[in-house]
C-alpha cells in the first residue's frame, strides 16, 4: 500500500518503485495478487503480467523483482522500494545494486522480515536504531503485540523447536537458523573468540579453495595451517568475472605466496572449441600447483566441514561475507512433506559453502579416509 500511495503521489517525472523478494517466483507468489487487487479500481491502470509491473495513470510504476538475480536491477533508478525478507537475500544486493539505484532520485527503502542470525539484516536494524532521526525501526514480538491469541502462540510453541519459535515469533536475531548445517559450530567458534583478527603469516604458504562459476559467482577461501589449526585469513567472491581476471587478482592484488589451489573436479572439463580446460587456463596464468578435489557425496563434504570447523580461526573482517554464507547455508525445505530434504538449498550461500567444502575435503577428508581403512581388532572371549 505504501508503494501504491507513493507511486500515485510522487511528482517526479516517470516515478519508479519496486517490491523485492529473495526470489522472483516468491515476489510473484506474495505480492503480485495484492498489487493487482489494490490497484484494480484505479481508473486507467495498466497491468503487465509478463514483467510483473503496474503503471498508474500518473505515470508512476511498481515492479516486482527477485534478489536471486539482483544484477537485473543494476543501472535502473528507483524512487522507493520494499525489501521483503532481506535476511534471505544475497548481502551484496542492497549495497551494490539497490542502494545506488536510489541515489539519483533520493529514494527511500523499507526492510521488513524475520531475523535469521546476525547478518546484513541485523546490521541494518542496528543502524536504524542508532540513527533514530534518519531511520524508523520497529520490532514486533508476538508475545508483546497481542495480535495473535495466547492459545495460538502456545500451540505454535508446542509444535516448533525453541530456536524456530524464537526466530519466527519473537524476532530473535540470536536464535540458531533452522536447518543450518554449521550454525552451532560457528556459534561455538564465536563464543571461544576464534572469529577475530587473524594476521597473515608471510613465512607460511597460503592454500586456496575454489568454487568456480561460469555465469554465476566464483568463491575463493584463503587458508594457512599452523599445526592442526586452520586459519582462514581471507575470502573473495565475484560474479561474471573472467577466469583470467580472477587469477590476476590473486597474483597481483594480494601479497600471498601460494601452496596448493584446491578446485572442483569439473575444472578438468575441456571446452569443445578450444580443447582447453579451466585447469589448463589457470596453470598457464601461473597458478600452480592445482589439486583437483575428488568427486564426493555432498553429505561427506558437509561432515568434513563439521570436523574441520572446531580447528578453524576466521578473520572476522576479511571473511565476513564467507562466514555469513556458512552461517546461512541450510537444507532445502520440502513444502509438500513439511520437512527438510537431505540436500542443501541452492542460493547465494552455495558458492562460499561449496568452496569451503572443497577445502575440508582436501585438508580433513584424507585423514578420515585413512582412519576408516585402519584394520579393526576383533577380541576373542
Amino acid at each position: 500500500m505504501d508503494l501504491i500511495d507513493a507511486a500515485l503521489r510522487c511528482d517526479k517525472p516517470n516515478p519508479r518503485f519496486a517490491y523485492i523478494a529473495p526470489f522472483y517466483a516468491q515476489a510473484k507468489d506474495i505480492a503480485w495478487s495484492y498489487i493487482k487487487e489494490y490497484t484494480a479500481k484505479i481508473p486507467g491502470i495498466q497491468i503487465n503480467e509478463g514483467e510483473l509491473r503496474v503503471v498508474l495513470p500518473t505515470g508512476g510504476q511498481i515492479r516486482l523483482y527477485g534478489a536471486d538475480n539482483y544484477n537485473r536491477m543494476r543501472g535502473i533508478y528507483l524512487d522507493g522500494c520494499v525489501l521483503d525478507e532481506p535476511a534471505d537475500m544475497d548481502p551484496r544486493a542492497w549495497p551494490e545494486v539497490v542502494r545506488p539505484a536510489l541515489s539519483d532520485r533520493r529514494g527511500w527503502a523499507v526492510f521488513i522480515g524475520t531475523p535469521k542470525g546476525r547478518n546484513a539484516f541485523y546490521d541494518t536494524f542496528k543502524l536504524a536504531q542508532a540513527l533514530p532521526k534518519e531511520w524508523f525501526s520497529l520490532l514486533l514480538k508476538a508475545s508483546a503485540t497481542q495480535i495473535l491469541p495466547d492459545e495460538e502462540l502456545q500451540d505454535a510453541r508446542s509444535m516448533m523447536s525453541e530456536e524456530a519459535y524464537d526466530q519466527e515469533y519473537e524476532c530473535s536475531f540470536d536464535a540458531a537458523i533452522v536447518g543450518a548445517y554449521y550454525g552451532k559450530q560457528l556459534r561455538a567458534l564465536n563464543d571461544d573468540g576464534r572469529i577475530c583478527s587473524v594476521p597473515w603469516e608471510p613465512v607460511l604458504p597460503v592454500y586456496t579453495a575454489w568454487d568456480l562459476g561460469l555465469d554465476d559467482s566464483t568463491a575463493v577461501w584463503f587458508a594457512q595451517q599452523v599445526g592442526r589449526e586452520v586459519r582462514l585469513i581471507d575470502f573473495y567472491e565475484t560474479s561474471n568475472t573472467a577466469l583470467t581476471d580472477i587469477a590476476r587478482h590473486l597474483q597481483n592484488n594480494l601479497p600471498y605466496t601460494y601452496a596448493d589451489h584446491y578446485l572442483p573436479h569439473d575444472v578438468e572439463m575441456r571446452e569443445l572449441t578450444t580443447a582447453r580446460s579451466r585447469k589448463d587456463t589457470l596453470e598457464s596464468l601461473g597458478l600452480k600447483p592445482i589439486t583437483v578435489t575428488p568427486r564426493h557425496n555432498v553429505s561427506d563434504g558437509i561432515e568434513a566441514v563439521r570436523q574441520m570447523v572446531p580447528r578453524c580461526v576466521f578473520d572476522a573482517q576479511k571473511c565476513e561475507q564467507g562466514l555469513e554464507a556458512l552461517r546461512q547455508y541450510q537444507r532445502e525445505w520440502d513444502d509438500k512433506a513439511k520437512t527438510f530434504r537431505q540436500r542443501p538449498r541452492h542460493d547465494w550461500t552455495s558458492h562460499a559453502s561449496d568452496a569451503f567444502r572443497y577445502l575440508a575435503m582436501s585438508l580433513v577428508a584424507p585423514k578420515i579416509a585413512r582412519e576408516r581403512r585402519k584394520p579393526r581388532r576383533v577380541g576373542m572371549a
